[in-house]
């Protein structure tokens, strides 16, 4: 299988790379951020690329977005320390395969890794959690909006800070997380929701008794 490993950390690049030589995988390149991912997808057609989340340029989400829109085939994989499961959950929305946590020892790695070839998807065992919990929630015929909405807690937060009538900015200082993150989570709170924009959003909280003065 042809390797493509994108990832801003050289040394953890290398060592994934030479982790893969070492198990027969052909690592055909390296990428530094999501827009050099792009180009060298393009020119070495790689069956499998590993994928972080966190970069700087472009992202591993929007990256991923872009590279299955243009090529479907290539399977994608996100290699990542994010636990979050909102980036697992767009990660999905975005056409990846697969999503492993960089805490993984090397043997559990290789095990799940080993699954694509079968059509199953790599997905560390926490994160497969998080999923049963979505699915178990659907099952039980909940829509977003009602009583029985599950919100993480970290959903919960910065759905909180919003109503409160704090920027993105002062969301991500608060809960020491990025800018982008607290994007995410709005998106995926008002997906949740069915709601529209950030003043429904504080509208909602305001009805919970979430929102300040």
């Amino acid at each position: 299988m042809r390797v493509l490993i994108v990832d801003d950390h050289n040394l953890f690049r290398d060592g994934v790379a030479s982790l893969l030589a070492a198990r027969g995988f052909q690592v055909v390149g390296q990428a530094n951020d999501g827009e050099e991912a792009l180009v060298k997808a393009r020119d070495l057609r790689p069956d499998l690329v590993l994928m972080d989340i966190r970069m700087p340029r472009m992202g591993g989400l929007e990256a991923t977005r872009l590279l299955k829109a243009e090529m479907p085939e290539v399977k994608v994989v996100m290699l990542t320390a994010s636990a979050d499961e909102v980036d697992l959950f767009e990660a999905i929305k975005s056409g990846a395969q697969g999503y492993l946590l960089k805490d993984l020892k090397a043997d559990a790695f290789f095990s799940l890794l080993s699954g694509l070839e079968k059509g199953e998807a790599p997905i560390s065992p926490r994160m497969a959690a998080h999923m049963l919990d979505e699915f178990s929630r659907l099952a039980k015929g909940k829509k977003p909006g009602e009583s029985g909405t599950v919100l993480s807690e970290r959903e919960e937060e910065v759905l909180r800070l919003v109503a409160q009538g704090d920027t993105n900015k002062e969301v991500a200082a608060a809960l020491y997380i990025s800018e982008n993150t607290v994007k995410y989570h709005l998106r995926n709170i008002l997906d949740k929701l069915h709601l529209e924009n950030r003043a429904q959003v504080v509208a909602y909280a305001a009805r919970r008794g979430l929102a300040g003065p």
